[in-house]
């Protein structure tokens, strides 16, 4: 299988291979969005993971210690996906990841779905073709590509989100079709989701109250432009009783700005993987 993929290597004929590349981020998409453009799929509440040619690595570099097995048939250059287990369950996804040895049963249900090509050349119509040409050729169930589909109109855009969102999905991205690979943030690349999402560092515990007593009650967090804020729901018991350390990052959701520029009713929603 290794020398048949590295025999595809003509699919890409431009490839800035060494990494670190920065990732491409999304931007949060306008509420009169046009998308003819774009190719469109679901947002995936799975662990993002690039490969780097020869290892699994997180957003902050860190290596993912899957079994060899799982990224053996994976090329020489780098991909650009998430670990992914299905919808709801990005808590049992992270167990895994952090685990630095997992069972083979564990990563039998995990599914790394490719969603671009850091550093190829062509638009985003081109690389994606080469995404499925490269996981046909693979031809395991466990490496996939994140399922696209273009839509005539915001109706159609809109009917798509509601049916995702109402599934239990986190929302939508949108790649533009005609856009190549930027490292950093891009208007190339587009998400829409019912809430805002943001990531903030975590200052201090506050104690609970009533069914709380004993256990985390809030999360004193500061954000990237200095604002201390506190995160007081979104909380299974589990994570009130070992809440994210004092330094560390985490995701939450907010629904928009107050007029003091906080953000309106902060929702925990998971701790950012660290090394």
């Amino acid at each position: 299988m290794r020398v048949l993929l590295f025999c595809l290597c003509g699919l890409f004929p431009s490839f800035a291979v060494a990494d670190p590349l920065p990732p491409m981020l999304a931007q949060r998409a306008p509420a009169d969005i046009d998308p003819t453009p774009y190719w469109i799929s679901e947002k995936l509440d799975g662990v993002r993971a690039r490969w780097d040619g020869q290892a699994l690595r997180l957003r902050n570099g860190a290596a993912v210690a899957a079994p060899a097995w799982f990224v053996v048939p994976l090329p020489g250059y780098p991909l650009d996906g998430e670990l992914w287990l299905g919808r709801g369950r990005f808590d049992e996804l992270s167990g895994i990841v952090r685990r630095e040895r997992s069972t083979d049963a564990d990563w039998r249900a995990v599914r790394y779905m490719l969603f671009d090509l850091p550093g190829a050349d062509g638009d985003f119509s081109q690389r994606l073709a080469r995404m499925q040409q490269l996981v046909e050729a693979i031809g395991v169930n466990w490496i996939r590509v994140v399922p696209q589909q273009r839509l005539a109109d915001r109706a159609a855009l809109q009917a798509l989100f509601d049916a995702v969102v109402a599934g239990g999905g986190e929302g939508l991205m949108l790649h533009r079709a005609d856009a190549h690979w930027t490292a950093g943030r891009s208007d190339a690349l587009l998400k829409l989701t019912p809430f805002l999402d943001a990531e903030a560092t975590v200052l201090a515990h506050l104690p609970g109250k009533g069914r709380h007593r004993g256990r985390l009650g809030a999360l004193e967090v500061t954000d990237a432009a200095g604002r201390r804020f506190r995160i007081g729901s979104g909380f299974t018991d589990a994570q009130r009783a070992a809440p994210p350390a004092i330094g560390a990052v985490v995701t939450y959701r907010y629904r928009e700005l107050t007029p003091r520029g906080q953000p309106r009713f902060p929702v925990f929603l998971r701790e950012r993987l660290l090394p």
